[in-house]
């Protein structure tokens, strides 16, 4: 390619001769940025970039089981680190062992609440985000001992406790209110056949009410748009069938403007730095939002196409998010972990594949360097969620005196 140096200064930040912290932060992280890019375009003789696969499967796997000691502060985040590792290790397309298998579901049962849902961690109160984590890991598990591990009549209980009078959800007993809630909520109850009316009554408006000025979400009404916030509210409005109350082009306009112009990943909110997670919270808005417009029947859509760079993502997330000796990160120059590997590789399968198309993005040309479909609602493996809806809607229905003797 011509002249990069060139290129990357008519990309890069102005600060209109005004520096700020914000403004030489990104001026910092830009310049790492094109430093790796640089260093693969120019120089003839180095490695061609390729996704390191083997290197990120032992990495997860040695998380999996054992974690070092500065990991003591996730300890109410152990389902979570289940579900990151499973979730990254299904992407890369790698099996788990039965006996694994078997040992995450004996301690994702541990998890699981007398009261219903699953906490942090074995002896944990209940806590929605655990709860989403822990039933997506046993769905990546996809055995019947995995799903059967699901006290189902307890979940739905837990999860219409959580529901408030206006339709919101609190995280917790006694907790706070939070936009992230309602898709921890719905997805469970989803997939495991367990919503009902009454759970989600009111809760679209009130999702919807948390739209911004920008076209964002925020936790709340009246707050700042953020990306997490924002898949988690769109994704609940289509899993409830009520995208139309938002303003969807709106919405498309805002996560279009977070993709960064040098970095090609995704920043969370206006005038922050890119981070590789947003590659699926923002970069998995576009599905979303191509799906709402096709279903709509909108003129302005390119088939197959999301309305981002889908390239740009890839090589910010191939040249600058991986580690050399395995794991991704959030940009040059910080630390590995198993969210950002978790994230970062599904924002990867959102850019390689179309979802519901045949067709492929792949800038490496190495059929080994693509990753499995994701499915764009829930963030599994898209015959994971088949596999689970069509085991729970074989499952009895739920009865009253089963809720009655929870109560009790």
């Amino acid at each position: 390619m011509a002249d990069w140096r060139k290129k990357f200064s008519s990309l890069s930040l102005s600060n209109d001769g005004l520096a700020t912290k914000s403004s030489q932060e990104q001026e910092r992280c830009e310049a790492s940025v094109a430093k790796l890019f640089k260093s693969y375009r120019d120089n003839p003789e180095a490695e061609k970039i390729y996704l390191f696969r083997e290197i990120h499967i032992a990495y997860l796997e040695s998380g999996i089981r054992k974690l070092p000691y500065h990991f003591e502060c996730l300890d109410a985040s152990r389902p979570w680190l289940c579900y990151w590792i499973l979730h990254s290790l299904s992407l890369l397309e790698h099996e788990i062992s039965q006996d694994l298998t078997r040992d995450i579901i004996d301690f994702l049962r541990r998890c699981q609440s007398p009261h219903g849902g699953f906490g942090g961690g074995p002896g944990q109160l209940p806590h929605l985000a655990p709860t989403y984590a822990a039933v997506l890991a046993l769905c990546i598990l996809g055995t019947k001992e995995a799903y059967d591990i699901i006290d189902r009549p307890s979940l739905q209980l837990f999860l219409s406790q959580m529901h408030q009078p206006d339709g919101s959800f609190i995280m917790h007993f006694d907790g706070e209110v939070d936009v992230r809630g309602v898709y921890c909520a719905l997805v469970p109850a989803i997939l495991t056949n367990t919503l009902t009316d009454d759970m989600i009554s009111g809760t679209a408006d009130w999702v919807a009410s948390c739209q911004t000025y920008e076209g964002s979400f925020s936790a709340v009404p009246g707050t700042e748009g953020h990306g997490g916030y924002a898949f988690c509210a769109f994704a609940s409005l289509l899993l409830l069938k009520k995208q139309n109350l938002c303003d969807i082009h709106q919405l498309l306009k805002w996560a279009c403007h977070r993709q960064m112009s040098v970095e090609g990943g995704f920043q969370g909110r206006t005038n922050k730095l890119v981070d590789g997670c947003y590659s699926f919270w923002v970069g998995g808005l576009f599905p979303l939002i191509y799906m709402s417009l096709k279903h709509s029947g909108d003129k302005g859509l390119q088939d197959n196409l999301w309305h981002f760079h889908q390239e740009s993502l890839q090589e910010y997330i191939l040249y600058c998010c991986q580690y050399p000796r395995g794991g991704l990160m959030d940009k040059p120059g910080k630390g590995r972990d198993y969210y950002h590997t978790c994230y970062c590789l599904s924002g990867l399968s959102v850019s390689q594949h179309c979802f519901g198309g045949n067709e492929t993005i792949n800038i490496t040309d190495n059929k080994k360097d693509l990753l499995i479909s994701t499915h764009p609602l829930f963030n599994i493996p898209v015959d994971k969620v088949d596999q689970a809806m069509e085991y729970f809607t074989q499952a009895p229905k739920i009865s009253i005196l089963q809720q009655t003797e929870r109560k009790t």
